[in-house]
């Protein structure tokens, strides 16, 4: 299996003194960003990617500490908080000559698009979220019993160490069990890919602890001063996610709104991996952002 996106040229494009994504780029139009989320590399947008470059320029970069991209160590909170993530979003489309763009992710991926749209509501035209919520609400609905769904956001809280440690001496058991557990598709992910991405995982189980890291400290502060002040993401915004509301008891939908007034909302059948089991839809709900 080839291990790229079809038509796409691959490169390394400095963010910062330190950090350099690596990034694929195919198409030609309107600039559209995808962000990959965890266990993951941007080759999780290869079927959409694909779709979308028939009339987009599509930006597909690994995140600073995923994939190929660099994977600076953990200086303090801002290393990985999705504030830097989001700067380094803005300044790649930016070197690659787009002031303004569309801008898409993917569970971690998802949490860095919110932080550039809210941060940086100049650059991002439209922002398409998948199976997320933001930071501090996700924190907020898990309680009790029902959290253990999410054991490894409370792993990787935990202070620089024992986490790391503790996933790098199974890794590939760790990194593979999201892969089968989140996915009602699993023939989606065929082998040479979920071998890929456990490859990529592996190499990277510091500076991924550390994004996680971020998520539980510095990335709840930034969107608890956010919710204070009332900000809100002004552009269209579309979500596609599973029903966690009804799972979890919240409304989703409620509280997306209450950061994104221009929503449009959606629950799909298929699991978390939805770009790679679904991607017609997944391309449907990017089409109709893009055409509002």
């Amino acid at each position: 299996m080839n291990l790229s996106i079809p038509g796409f040229d691959h490169r390394r494009i400095a963010v910062d003194e330190q950090v350099s994504l690596h990034t694929a780029v195919g198409g030609e139009g309107p600039p559209v960003v995808l962000l990959h989320g965890f266990p993951q590399t941007h080759l999780m947008w290869r079927h959409v990617a694909a779709d979308l470059a028939a009339d987009h320029t599509v930006i597909v970069p690994d995140l600073r500490g995923y994939g190929a991209s660099d994977k600076p160590a953990e200086a303090g909170p801002d290393t990985y908080s999705k504030r830097t993530m989001a700067n380094d979003i803005v300044t790649l489309a930016e070197r690659l000559g787009h002031r303004r763009f569309a801008l898409a992710g993917h569970d971690r991926g998802a949490l860095v698009a919110v932080r550039a749209g809210l941060d940086h509501p100049e650059a991002v035209s439209h922002l398409a979220i998948l199976d997320v919520l933001p930071t501090l609400d996700m924190w907020e609905v898990l309680r009790g019993a029902d959290a253990k769904v999410a054991f490894h956001l409370y792993l990787m809280a935990q202070p620089p160490g024992l986490p790391e440690r503790m996933i790098a001496a199974s890794a590939d058991e760790f990194f593979g069990f999201f892969l089968d557990a989140w996915t009602k598709a699993p023939e989606a992910i065929p082998g040479p890919v979920r071998e890929a991405y456990l490859r990529a995982s592996r190499e990277a189980v510091p500076s991924i602890v550390a994004d996680y890291r971020a998520s539980a400290g510095i990335d709840v502060e930034h969107d608890r001063a956010d919710r204070e002040r009332g900000a809100q993401l002004r552009m269209p915004v579309a979500v596609l996610q599973q029903d966690w509301g009804a799972a979890l008891g919240y409304d989703a939908a409620a509280v997306w709104r209450a950061w994104a007034p221009d929503l449009d909302h959606r629950l799909t059948g298929a699991g978390h991996f939805m770009a790679e089991e679904d991607p017609s839809l997944v391309v449907k709900v990017l089409r109709d952002l893009l055409a509002r």
